[in-house]
């Protein structure tokens, strides 16, 4: 009879948020597939738990999973483990979980801590729905083209970042997304946990005089569910106003500002210039860039 494949969540800060179920099970199973066995064998050595491990990671995935499958189907239980928090979250784990199912072998969840749910909780922001998108890009143009596909989602939106981008993270956000509600969150359940939590200008003029360290989670609000239960945002500036602030600050002409307000918040020229007319429109105030300069 086959073993079971036990996907154990591990704590992401503070040693005691690891369940009793969790520590029964990694004492009983056969193997333990590590991200690192470095980073797990200080966890298993803090409660006193021996079982061998081996590693799991996005380089030897391939190789490994099948390894793993041979020994859960000749009777071997195994569990699989991130070197914080849920395994899969952003963390190796898909292949085996996929194989495993294939070849008929048991898969059980033994949940626990997840960095996500723990910043959504204490975020203030809303709760009912949110969405995870992992990590966004590291190149900037790519980041701004990933948040300008999630602008139109009505629900809170989850980021893991690391501490070298999230400046220029939040400053890709802020000229995208506008100036919405905004929580970093960092080194959770640690000893210098911390909330920043305000309007994305705010954090980022608390974030941006600090060299920034430790694992972060960024969770921006949702405009439509902040209408919905009478919460005001900062209104976002409209591309108009973008516009003018370019050619009067930086003397940029029309087309060059145009331009980079299209680039900044991942729309196309064509579109930016749609946008431009409606606003324009609506204030009954000419429009000096033509068709031609957006081609």
């Amino acid at each position: 009879m086959p073993g079971v494949l036990y996907v154990i969540s591990t704590p992401i800060g503070n040693l005691e948020d690891i369940t009793l179920r969790a520590l029964r099970l990694l004492g009983e199973v056969a193997l333990i597939a590590c991200e690192d066995t470095r980073h797990t064998r200080k966890l298993l050595a803090h409660f006193q738990i021996a079982t061998p491990t081996v590693s799991y990671h996005e380089h030897n995935e391939r190789q490994r999973a099948a390894e793993l499958i041979a020994r859960l189907q000749a009777g071997a239980s195994v569990a699989l483990v991130s070197d914080a928090g849920t395994p899969l979250v952003s963390d190796p784990g898909y292949r085996i979980v996929q194989e495993a199912i294939r070849h008929g072998v048991q898969v059980v969840p033994v949940p626990g801590a997840s960095a996500l749910v723990a910043a959504l909780t204490a975020s203030g922001l809303q709760t009912d729905e949110f969405y995870f998108a992992g990590f966004l890009p590291a190149k900037s143009s790519q980041r701004r083209a990933r948040l300008a596909a999630l602008a139109a989602v009505e629900a809170t939106l989850i980021f893991y970042e690391a501490p070298h981008r999230i400046k220029a993270t939040l400053a890709d956000a802020r000229a995208v997304l506008g100036n919405r509600r905004a929580v970093m969150a960092r080194e959770l359940t640690k000893l210098h946990e911390e909330f920043i939590r305000g309007t994305l200008d705010e954090v980022s003029a608390t974030v941006e005089p600090r060299e920034v360290r430790g694992e972060l989670v960024l969770l921006l609000g949702s405009l439509a569910k902040d209408a919905a239960a009478g919460i005001k945002q900062a209104t976002p500036h409209s591309i108009a106003e973008e516009v003018a602030a370019l050619v009067r600050d930086e003397r940029l002409d029309q087309k060059a500002a145009l331009k980079r307000v299209a680039r900044a918040r991942g729309l196309s020229k064509s579109a930016a210039y749609r946008q431009l007319l409606a606003e324009r429109a609506e204030e009954d105030v000419p429009v000096e860039v033509t068709p031609d300069d957006v081609e």
